[in-house]
């Protein structure tokens, strides 16, 4: 580990009071663990974005956490799905997902005279990542980063500190599993949440279900690809279970912000061979 804990610490005392944006993946958990314990339970809230990208067991496990920690946490609707820009699914979209973000946040971090913080960190500030900078256009802070913590730091602390979300699989947004340019709709992201649920169902871990149409393009650890092909029959009734009609192996194994690759250098999309765009996470 290269990142210390007393600097993370010393962060969060200079902000005093704060509303942690809670995913309950590894780095807003070890970010609202450390908060909680620095500055005490009254000057910490926890607050879990509830939206159609959210998959339901990660809101449920956002409750579970903060009940078994202590945590003051509340779930928070936020409505992304109302703006036409988020929906269109364009290059911008998780720019628009963190304006809607913290504009939901914002009456909360005022009530509590607090900042809003984010669990992003060092590792994150490569890629195509909008959203960071509409959060901090918007007022948030990223203590891990000032803290210098990566996500390697952020799995090392949280397994030293006995947390169980030390290990946990990256969960992006459900709606970063579709390409650019192809709106987000409700049935889609339901799509993709049944899918990969009943892929975790089978034992796989760390996934992704890409969704192109009829086609489910996924993402495995390449550790694990000679096992999904031995499961194969399992794998493709799963996915089909969701409503796919075609499900596709991709050789190169599970890659964080995959969808990236498809967008030119100024950031904005190419378009695909589907006639569509893609996108990350």
């Amino acid at each position: 580990m290269t990142a210390s804990l007393d600097s993370l610490r010393h962060e969060l005392r200079q902000l005093g009071r704060v509303v942690v944006a809670f995913s309950g993946g590894a780095d807003s958990a070890l970010l609202a663990k450390v908060a909680h314990d620095t500055l005490g339970r009254a000057q910490v809230l926890c607050a879990t974005a509830l939206s159609p990208s959210l998959a339901t067991a990660e809101a449920d496990d956002c409750r579970a956490i903060a009940h078994e920690w202590d945590l003051r946490w509340v779930g928070v609707p936020t409505d992304e799905m109302h703006d036409p820009s988020y929906v269109a699914n364009g290059a911008d979209r998780c720019a628009r997902c963190k304006t809607a973000l913290m504009t939901a946040l914002g009456p909360l971090a005022e009530a509590e005279s607090a900042r809003v913080v984010l669990g992003v960190n060092v590792s994150d500030l490569g890629d195509h990542r909008p959203g960071q900078a509409a959060a901090a256009a918007a007022g948030a802070s990223f203590p891990l980063v000032q803290a210098g913590f990566t996500k390697d730091d952020i799995r090392q602390w949280s397994r030293r500190l006995g947390l169980r979300t030390w290990d946990k699989p990256a969960a992006a947004c459900l709606a970063s599993r579709l390409p650019y340019g192809t709106p987000v709709t409700l049935g889609r992201l339901e799509a993709v949440e049944a899918a990969e649920a009943a892929l975790r169902g089978l034992g796989f871990g760390q996934l992704r279900v890409r969704h192109h149409g009829p086609v489910a393009r996924l993402e495995f650890e390449a550790g694990v690809l000679g096992a999904v092909l031995a499961r194969r029959r399992e794998v493709v009734a799963a996915v089909r279970s969701a409503g796919f009609r075609f499900v596709a192996l991709d050789l190169e194994g599970f890659s964080s912000g995959s969808m990236n690759r498809m967008l030119v250098s100024d950031g904005s999309p190419v378009e695909g061979p589907t006639g569509g765009t893609e996108e990350s996470a």
